[in-house]
Parts: C-alpha cells; sequence; structure tokens
C-alpha cells in the first residue's frame, strides 16, 4: 500500500515546514513518521501493516463490549470531538466542538500519548466520548495537521471544508514564498 513512501512524503513536508494535511491513513502515517523520526521510537508502525509491531502506534481498539478482544468493527457515521484552545484546528473552525464522519477501523494507540506529546506532537481534537484522538498538529510548524476523520464527506464544491479551505491557502502562500525567494 506504499506506507513507507507516505511515511516520507510526510518527513519531508514535516522537514521543509512544507504545509501538510493528512486525512485519515494520512494522521495515522504521520503518527507513525512521528514516533519514529521525532520520538525515537525507531520501529513504531501500525498494526494493520506490522501485526507484531514492537510500537504499535496505530492499532485496533478495545472492543467495547469485550475488553479482551480487538475490535474488528468499524467506525463509521459522524462523532464529536472537543478542539484545543488556540490550536490551528480551533482557528480553522472557529469554535471549539465540532462533529465529523469517519470511516475506519484503526485508531491511536493512546500509551504513546505521552511520548509523542513530550516530543512536540499535540493531540488537538479529542473524542468525548471514547477519548479518541481525532487531529494531530505541530505548533511550530506553518501549516501540519492530522484528522482521522473525513472532511470530504462533508464538502461541496461551492462550500468547500474549512480544513481543505485553509489547507489550500497555506499552500498557495508557501509556493507564492518560495516563487519570491
Amino acid at each position: 500500500r506504499g506506507s513507507e513512501g507516505k511515511i516520507a512524503a510526510i518527513q519531508y513536508a514535516r522537514e521543509q515546514r512544507i504545509p501538510f494535511l493528512g486525512v485519515s491513513l494520512g494522521m495515522q502515517m504521520l503518527i507513525v513518521e512521528y514516533a519514529r523520526n521525532v520520538a525515537g521510537l525507531k520501529d513504531a508502525n501500525s498494526t494493520e501493516f506490522v501485526a507484531d509491531t514492537p510500537n504499535p502506534v496505530i492499532h485496533l481498539p478495545r472492543d467495547p463490549e469485550d475488553e479482551s478482544k480487538r475490535s474488528d468493527k468499524m467506525r463509521l457515521g459522524a462523532y464529536p470531538c472537543e478542539l484545543a484552545e488556540n490550536s490551528l484546528a480551533a482557528r480553522i473552525y472557529k469554535t471549539r466542538r465540532i462533529s465529523e464522519r469517519h470511516r475506519h477501523r484503526y485508531e491511536f494507540n493512546d500509551v504513546y500519548r505521552d511520548p509523542l506529546e513530550s516530543a512536540g506532537l499535540r493531540f488537538s481534537g479529542i473524542n468525548p466520548e471514547h477519548q479518541y484522538v481525532e487531529v494531530v498538529e505541530l505548533e511550530d510548524h506553518p501549516w501540519f495537521l492530522g484528522c482521522h476523520f473525513h472532511p470530504e464527506f462533508k464538502s461541496r464544491p461551492t462550500n468547500p471544508h474549512p480544513l481543505f479551505r485553509d489547507y489550500i491557502a497555506a499552500a498557495m502562500e508557501f509556493r507564492d514564498q518560495r516563487a519570491a525567494e
């Protein structure tokens, strides 16, 4: 599925300060890249790609009905998300409470929250019911954000989703700055 190429592209965007928007799998690969290359978890991965990875930063969560098993249920539909104050996401949405649509099985493994946060990854959007990570971003980057939901489900040609609108504006500003150099 090209996951290693995605990780390399994300690393390049992060290091070169190029605007980046990771949607769903893109957010998952952002987390893997950051865990490996910034937090020092060299063998970090998703259990979707390496089932026995020693550092499963992305995994199937526990089944809420039977905590002894991993859930294989797809998270579908709209879920609430609380955005952190003064986050890029909150500035884009102009609110702190949103609802976005999902379509995925794998989730961020919360065991890794502290090491990644200590390394500078900001968990700026959290599902209030299950505490799932919905949005991550870098504060010391001009525009670097990953979302686990699918903003394309709510975007329309005449009314683009705020994440797409602001990402495109950041990409155009980056292009213009590069052209002026």
